[in-house]
């Protein structure tokens, strides 16, 4: 007979919400993540645009942001030489018919600093003249080496005695007493005080194979491509372009541009594959907004973005299951949450108050609970 294997905590998913949480309970828990792909951050974290918007997303997620930026900016201290971050601005583009729009986001992030339409061009010279009314520039905006953050917290786990098993699935999660027995591979048992269901797009699987009940999350694809420019050379530098309402984005990658249109495409959990049609629709968007005259692409690629009815995180203990703690819902903003994300869920697995600095930077913890579903 096997051995049941006793710990502490138990993260489903290895993704960058696992991960950072993994590492900030490593050496202070015992811990076992198991991962269902034979490789980690394969979907979305992997797939990710790699963009540090401190202006994208809701009050919750802004705040988190904004919590995250320091640990992102200090100097690696495992001797990578690259930089996490690299700054690159953000300008959010507005028709004369999205102005009110833009007007909301500036009133909203008052950080922001508004561009009328000459000004647009000055920021991004391959926008095309009279396209766009106005914007508003993130300056502080930056890319993100999104493998190099999701490995940074995959090594610290792993040094602090986080055991990390990969293509290993969840069977069935089942109460026992205070905590619970986890069944994987046909039959291995895993005995755990708290289960961390930090699944993704497999979130709401996971908690119905534990007898929880699910949110309602919604998996939406999202299509991005790397399309050859036209004409004189991309320029480095610029800036990455965001549409107001959402409708396309790009920005510089190599002597190329990357680009997409935005799409949230309802999916079932899956290995997301990108549609000719969405890719299409990017480059008509960002040809009729910029004089890239892009014809041809280079690669294109998929990813899903989770996100719950009211497209805020899930983070916290379920109701009436005190100890199985959500970690999902990060929609398109896992990666620039996550150093942030991770120290609070650790500090609330640990029966701790959240640490102070997240706190001010705005985040209101009712905000992101699973109990507000149950109230709804």
């Amino acid at each position: 007979m096997q051995a049941i294997q006793q710990r502490d905590v138990v993260i489903v998913g290895g993704g960058i919400g696992g991960a950072s949480l993994a590492a900030n309970l490593a050496g202070r828990r015992s811990v076992t993540l198991i991962e269902r792909e034979t490789m980690l951050a394969q979907h979305s974290t992997g797939r990710s645009a790699a963009a540090f918007l401190e202006s994208y997303g809701t009050d919750a997620i802004r705040a988190l942001t904004r919590a995250s930026r320091h640990e992102l900016e200090r100097a690696p201290d495992d001797g990578e030489t690259p930089p996490l971050l690299t700054l690159r601005p953000l300008l959010w583009i507005a028709r004369e018919d999205q102005l009110s729009a833009l007007a909301h986001l500036l009133a909203t992030v008052p950080t922001l600093r508004r561009l009328d339409a000459d000004e647009v061009i000055d920021a991004a010279p391959r926008m095309r003249s009279g396209y766009a009314a106005g914007g508003a520039l993130e300056d502080s905006a930056a890319d993100m080496d999104v493998l190099a953050i999701h490995g940074r917290f995959v090594r610290l786990a792993r040094a602090g005695g986080v055991e990390i098993r990969v293509g290993t699935r969840l069977d069935i999660g089942e109460r026992l007493g205070a905590g619970w027995v986890v069944r994987v591979d046909g039959g291995h048992a895993i005995e755990a005080d708290v289960l961390v269901n930090a699944a993704g797009a497999w979130a709401d699987e996971v908690a119905r194979a534990c007898g929880v009940a699910p949110i309602g999350l919604q998996p939406m694809r999202r299509t991005i491509a790397i399309g050859r420019a036209n004409g004189e050379a991309v320029a480095a530098h610029d800036p990455l372009v965001s549409d107001i309402g959402e409708g396309f984005y790009f920005k510089p990658e190599g002597p190329n541009v990357l680009l997409s249109p935005a799409d949230e495409t309802p999916s079932e959990p899956c290995d997301a594959r990108p549609d000719e049609l969405d890719v299409a629709l990017a480059l008509e968007r960002v040809n009729a907004a910029t004089t890239y005259d892009i014809r041809s692409v280079v690669t294109t690629w998929s990813g899903l973005r989770t996100f719950a009815p009211d497209r805020n995180l899930v983070v916290g203990w379920a109701p009436g299951h005190e100890s199985f703690f959500w970690l999902a819902g990060q929609g398109g903003y896992g990666i620039q949450t996550a150093p942030a994300l991770g120290r609070l869920a650790a500090a609330l697995v640990r029966g701790e108050p959240p640490p102070p600095d997240i706190v001010a930077a705005g985040l209101r913890l009712t905000d992101i609970d699973p109990a507000r579903f149950v109230a709804g």
